[in-house]
């Protein structure tokens, strides 16, 4: 039951279906191993969403996490986040056994102990992965083989930066490593891969196994009428394979170090800004080799997902580039970005983009201008609405139709959290524009979001369960505890699929739902 998205450059929003779909990442769902995974509870959750007839699964970026177990600090921007791979697929492959999945481990099953899971994950990765290699007649050697030859050109320099970090420690950056090795000499890389060729096939199968998984889960996904809406960062950690492999792509000086870095200045989500500390693009370098890069990252995501969210749009109409010795975000300035000439040599390659563009922040009429010349849906946040302004573009009579409307984001308060720490003045404002009470201030803001004109209504599960603070994704600045929130299905009543389903039909957004015929005023006349 898929969506035909064969839309014309610059129109494509004014077509978009009314749909509607739940922001969740797969390492909040319930499993014994740690952590979410693309297990049983996958499959479970979108029975859920069908059954509440939602018909998109919003997720985090599906990369590998990086500091702060982000997943927007990435060591690649094309591997999979090993982490999400069912070990029980492992042993139903003959690869682990029952006593490998034990999960006496007292993993917490409200929250990711990543200090825990991680070390506890990798070693039944290593175990399988041994298994694999040792059965000399595996029917899958050939699947395997297959996958390495077809994702050469990003999986060698991956695998092997993976095995180089482990070699020299993962606390290491490789601008530290031997010379030869940083700067990517080529004898020094051959030999490199002789001498870890076990650890390089390891994060070959990682990948192998993660991509088959997930081809699996989203394959069911899509045949029950559920889409999948992923996430592409526009920055790059580091300490990845990417920047590593591509440092002329990268502002950096001759020793792989950045002269700048990412962050944004002050704005809705910080009072004082954020330093995120990626390297910056050298866009003229891309311009020069047609946007390869980004062009084979697109078509990962095209691989991935069956819709795109862009995250910081702003960041390709200009971006704020701070010195890489600057102490705060404030000795930043704005510079310009690739604009439409990224977006146009993509559709050259692929004819159409199915994406939508995360355009929060301090947004300007240019920003604006790129977003809709591209003809890609922007984002509008319900808890930024309330600011005593009917001008307000978050408050929804404001809304257009090439919009995806949310409660809130992963990098937003839960919404029940976001409204106990507002004013009694500021929650006022909100009960009388609503006309409601607030007592259920999680299910209102549902409800206008789906009521809206927006094209997609999209809320996170923790707003569909009631969650408060202690239950947020993501707290933007914060290096530590953020990213580890799960949930458990004794959390759900059966009344919120009910409920959902409810809101879903009265507001049209049924996949394929059809307007109903209206008799014509005469028709009425005649018939009172």
């Amino acid at each position: 039951m898929k969506v035909s998205w064969n839309f014309p450059p610059n129109i494509a929003t004014m077509h978009l279906p009314r749909l509607s779909g739940i922001l969740l990442h797969p390492t909040s769902l319930p499993g014994p191993h740690g952590c979410g995974d693309m297990g049983a509870s996958a499959y479970h959750f979108v029975d859920w969403l069908v059954l509440a007839k939602q018909s998109l699964w919003q997720v985090l970026p599906l990369c590998d996490i990086g500091i702060g177990n982000s997943p927007y600090m990435s060591p690649s921007a094309f591997a999979g986040n090993v982490l999400l791979i069912d070990l029980v697929q492992l042993r139903d492959a003959g690869w682990l056994d029952d006593a490998d999945l034990a999960t006496e481990h007292g993993f917490d099953p409200e929250r990711v102990n990543f200090a825990a899971m991680i070390p506890f994950r990798i070693a039944r990765l290593r175990q399988a992965a041994t298994r694999f290699f040792d059965s000399a007649h595996e029917p899958a050697h050939a699947e395997y083989a297959a996958f390495c030859a077809e994702e050469n050109v990003w999986l060698d320099d991956y695998a092997l930066f993976m095995a180089l970090e482990s070699a020299h420690g993962d606390d290491t950056p490789w601008q530290n490593w031997p010379r030869p090795l940083a700067m990517r000499e080529p004898q020094a890389l051959r030999d490199a891969a002789a001498i870890h060729a076990n650890d390089i096939a390891f994060w070959k199968f990682c990948q192998w196994q993660f991509f088959a998984q997930w081809a699996r889960l989203k394959a069911y996904a899509n045949a029950r009428g559920v889409e999948i809406v992923g996430d592409m960062p526009i920055f790059v950690a580091l300490q990845s394979a990417d920047v590593w492999a591509h440092r002329e792509l990268f502002d950096l000086d001759d020793n792989g170090w950045p002269l700048t870095v990412a962050g944004v200045p002050p704005d809705k989500f910080s009072e004082t800004g954020q330093h995120w500390g990626n390297p910056l693009y050298r866009w003229p370098a891309h311009t020069a080799n047609g946007y390869r890069w980004w062009i084979a990252r697109m078509r990962r995501m095209q691989e991935l997902f069956d819709l795109v969210r862009i995250d910081h749009f702003r960041g390709f109409e200009s971006y704020w580039e701070i010195p890489a010795e600057a102490k705060s975000p404030l000795e930043g300035r704005w510079r310009p970005g690739p604009k439409s000439a990224l977006f146009d040599a993509m559709r050259r390659e692929f004819g159409h983009l199915r994406v939508i563009a995360e355009d929060l922040g301090l947004i300007t009429a240019e920003v604006n201008l790129l977003r809709k010349h591209q003809g890609f849906p922007g984002m509008r946040i319900l808890q930024f609405a309330f600011d005593f302004n009917p001008a307000c573009p978050y408050l929804p009579h404001n809304y257009h139709s090439d919009t995806v409307a949310y409660t809130g984001t992963h990098d937003n308060d839960t919404t029940r959290g976001w409204w106990s720490s507002l004013s009694e003045y500021e929650r006022d404002y909100a009960r009388r524009y609503l006309s409601v009470n607030g007592d259920w201030i999680h299910w209102d803001l549902i409800r206008i979001a789906s009521a809206s004109v927006a094209a997609f209504a999209i809320f996170p599960l923790q707003d569909v369960l009631g969650l408060d603070s202690s239950h947020r994704m993501n707290r933007p600045g914060e290096i530590t505890g953020s990213w580890e929130w799960r949930f458990q299905w004794s959390q759900f009543e059966h009344w919120y699929a009910e409920r959902l389903a409810e809101l879903t039909q009265l507001y049209g957004r049924v996949r394929g739902m059809k307007r109903p015929e209206l008799p014509h005023e005469e028709s009425s006349a005649t018939n009172a």
